[in-house]
Parts: C-alpha cells; structure tokens; sequence
C-alpha cells in the first residue's frame, strides 16, 4: 500500500521504518528536516499534502495544536484523495477526537484513533500496544499496517475518543505509579532501608508490572534519560484533567501528578524522563532546581 506519515520525531521514525520493511511505499515529511540517512527506504517529501497522496496516512504530532496547525488549518482534508483512511496516532485530548471524527466524515476519509503504549525501543521492535478506536470497517482496513507495528492492536470500539481518553487514563496510571514508588522510597530510605531492597520487595510482592519494573530501576539508578520527556507527560496530564473536568470530576491523584510534572517542567527539567517528578519527591520537592543536580549520584 502507499502509506503516508506525518512526523518522524522517534516514534513516528521507527513506526515508518516498520511499514518499510513490511514491504509498503512509504513517504514521509516532518515539520524540520531529515537527512534521508535517518529514514532509509522512506521517500520524505516537501509538503504534508505530499504524504496524504497515498491509501492511509499516520500521524504522529505531539499535540493537538501541532495536528490542527499541520493538517486542518492547511486544508489537507479537503484536498485528500477519496477513500483514505487518516490514522492518528499522536495523544491527543478527547475533545478533539472527537472534533476530528466529525471533520473526517464531513471529508468523506476514514478516520482512527491509533494511540499507542510504549516507547521509541519498543517502537523499533514493532511490538507497541495500540490502542485503536473507530468504524469497524475502517479499523478493518487499516489493522494489516497495524501488523507490522504492534504486539497487539486493542480495539476499543467505533468511537475514536474512546482510544484517546483509554490511552490519557494510562499514562495517567503510570505517573501515579512513579509518584507511588517515590513516596515509598521517601518512607523507607528514612530507616536507613536501601531503596533497591525496598524495590525488590515489592516487586516481589505486591507490585509486579512493566511500569513498576522499569520505573523501579530507573529511580534506584537515578538515571532520567528520555524515554518520555516529562514536558509531554505534562501536556497529557493537562489533557487527563481537562477530560475529568469536561464530565465535571476533580481527581485528586491526578492533580498531584500533575502539580509535581511542572515544578519538573519549570525547574528546567522538561527534556528529562519523566519519571524525573520520582527524584523531586525523594529529594524534597523543591529542592531539585536544575537539570545540573540529576548528574549526581546519591
């Protein structure tokens, strides 16, 4: 099939290469330049509209406004061919899921929430979780090319919003789980515990799990590298209380989480891991100012 792809930052990279080598046409164009190198097999083209000449298009923008800027406020609905199916895979907040499923049948094209679980490794490995969202003959369509990228596809029912607010609810889980593992690091360590023994202990008890595995390893490590930078996790926690707010919900786990992602974002700490809000809480919060203290070891 001629796939197209929108935003070739990490994930959207690997997930390209993927469909390469499942034997796909593959073009491709991202919002700052790449040397063909970077992609091999992947055609980048000048324009956006170039990529949505094809049978599917995926996206993978950070945001809402980087999709509303790219693709709607260009007009690329308009002027794409009949009987594409447009497949976003960017998080995105739910009211504009559900504004683009609206704008997508207006145009005639397919649309999917696609949002996925798991990072740029796992991308490369073709072994995501994607949760996807949308008519079932349109999911149908596009679930071969969701082949090559996932180690399963979760298919979430016709209403794209429900993939973007199910994908918003477990990012939302995981930075509480962060927040969790911290707080008891902050308990434990207090009594001289070592927190690798604390970690091993639960784990082997009561909390076994990817997130509390990996996470767990990055905290005793203190290693904070990117693997999901906290200035994004901020962006979905925003999106995750927006959502609670439009059904008239205040979460308080949620808010917290929050709270503890931007004192990270504002004490400069935005291009770390976001796991980073663990070593703010251990040391006391406040008293992590700058990208400068997460070179220390303990």
């Amino acid at each position: 099939m001629r796939i197209g792809c929108i935003g070739l930052g990490a994930m959207g990279s690997a997930m390209a290469l993927n469909l390469v080598k499942a034997g796909h046409d593959v073009r491709a164009w991202n919002r700052s330049k790449l040397a063909k190198d970077n992609v091999p097999g992947v055609a980048l083209v000048e324009r956006a509209a170039d990529a949505f000449e094809a049978d599917a298009v995926f996206t993978m923008l950070s945001d809402d406004a980087a999709i509303r800027d790219v693709i709607l406020d260009a007009g690329l609905l308009a002027s794409a061919p009949p009987g594409l199916t447009h497949v976003v895979t960017s998080t995105i907040s739910v009211a504009f899921a559900r504004e683009l499923e609206l704008l997508h049948e207006e145009a005639g094209l397919g649309y999917v929430s696609a949002p996925v679980l798991g990072r740029p490794n796992v991308a490369a490995n073709g072994q995501l979780n994607i949760l996807a969202a949308g008519k079932v003959d349109t999911v149908a369509t596009i679930e071969p090319l969701l082949a090559p990228l996932s180690k399963k596809v979760w298919k979430l029912g016709e209403s794209p919003a429900r993939a973007n607010a199910a994908k918003l609810a477990c990012n939302m889980m995981i930075a509480m789980a962060i927040e969790a593992m911290a707080e008891g690091v902050v308990l434990s360590e207090s009594v001289g515990l070592d927190r690798a023994d604390f970690f091993e202990l639960i784990l082997g008890t009561l909390f076994s799990g990817r997130a509390y595995e990996s996470y767990s390893a990055q905290i005793t490590e203190r290693s904070f590298e990117p693997g999901f930078k906290a200035r994004l996790a901020l962006k979905d926690m925003r999106l995750a209380s927006e959502a609670s707010h439009e059904i008239g919900r205040t979460l308080p786990m949620l808010e917290t989480v929050r709270e503890g992602l931007g004192k990270a974002v504002s004490a400069g700490l935005g291009e770390k891991d976001w796991s980073i809000i663990a070593d703010m809480t251990v040391r006391g919060g406040d008293s992590v100012t700058s990208s400068e203290h997460i070179a220390e070891k303990p």
